[in-house]
């Protein structure tokens, strides 16, 4: 399905996103949650995976996005591509197949919903390969902006950073998948890890603020054009050729405490496109993070440009 962009959307800079979509299924059990037993509760089930999320709240600012990424021949791929439909992402060129089933994360939070436990089936995510995009070279071609996370199998990272000539932004997405990245930090213009991703990175222990700095500065040693560091209460340190800046978090009541990372990277990305200097882009990143985590959806459906603006004023 291509998606019917609106008007106003129609010369608006192309975003094609990269990367992993789930199925996520969560319980959260009514009480103090009990080990090897039944604990009665809630299960509730929602479409996400990094990169899907990202492209979501990418539409939420009002720019087109074409998302690439495989699914499953099956029931849960079906709602992935409807809601991704509702959504405004483009899914026309996604890859479905029957030789495994969409990728499902499964959880279970404790009664406070932090999660105590969880299982990610995520294979599908190796028939993102060099093969399937060497057929979408003209989306990438076009695209103003590219945007992967690390669920991606590493020679397709190595892939899209050695063909794609537009600026590639890209989220380590966890510690264990970060390292996929640390060959081709030089061909990224952004790179948004948080603390522990950005010390498996660098080899850096990061404790004081001399800490982030030195880990800025040998990531930026690669090649990479801006680092956002996501340091969670702490807020958000970022650096570039001959600047650094640490921006505390913008005020927010939480009622979830995912989504804010995909959210931060999509405003990264819209204050590119808007040519923001690095202060204003650290307090956009911010102020995304703030919105996503005073929704109760992984992504806050009240994610807006001009609720993005309001927010960072507040980021002082």
């Amino acid at each position: 399905m291509m998606t019917d962009y609106t008007v106003s959307e129609k010369n608006a800079p192309l975003i094609v996103v990269v990367g992993g979509a789930n199925m996520d299924i969560g319980g959260k059990p009514d009480g103090p949650l009990r080990e090897k037993d039944s604990n009665p509760g809630r299960v509730r089930t929602s479409v996400g995976g990094v990169g899907r999320n990202i492209a979501h709240n990418l539409r939420l600012l009002n720019l087109p996005v074409a998302f690439l990424t495989a699914l499953g021949k099956d029931a849960y791929g079906d709602r992935v591509v409807a809601e991704c439909a509702m959504a405004g992402i483009d899914c026309e060129r996604v890859l479905r197949t029957h030789d495994e089933p969409t990728s499902t994360y499964l959880f279970i939070a404790d009664e406070t919903g932090d999660m105590r436990l969880a299982i990610s089936d995520m294979a599908i995510c190796s028939l993102i390969n060099p093969a399937y995009l060497s057929g979408q070279r003209d989306l990438l071609d076009t695209a103003d902006v590219l945007v992967l996370d690390a669920n991606l199998p590493e020679e397709t990272i190595r892939y899209l950073a050695e063909t794609c000539a537009v600026p590639i932004f890209a989220d380590p997405v966890s510690v264990s998948k970060a390292g996929k990245l640390k060959n081709v930090l030089g061909r990224l213009h952004t790179l948004k890890p948080n603390r522990l991703e950005a010390e498996q990175l660098t080899g850096i222990s990061i404790r004081t603020d001399a800490d982030l700095a030195r880990a800025a500065d040998a990531l930026l040693a690669t090649g990479l054009k801006r680092v956002f560091l996501s340091l969670g209460i702490e807020g958000v340190f970022a650096a570039e050729a001959g600047q650094r800046i640490h921006v505390p978090c913008c005020p927010a009541v939480p009622k979830n405490m995912t989504g804010a990372g995909d959210a931060m990277l999509a405003g990264l990305v819209w204050s590119y496109l808007q040519e923001k200097d690095l202060v204003s882009s650290t307090r956009l990143a911010a102020a995304a993070a703030a919105i996503a985590v005073e929704g109760t959806r992984t992504v806050n459906p009240a994610l807006s440009p001009s609720a993005l603006l309001e927010k960072a004023a507040l980021c002082l």
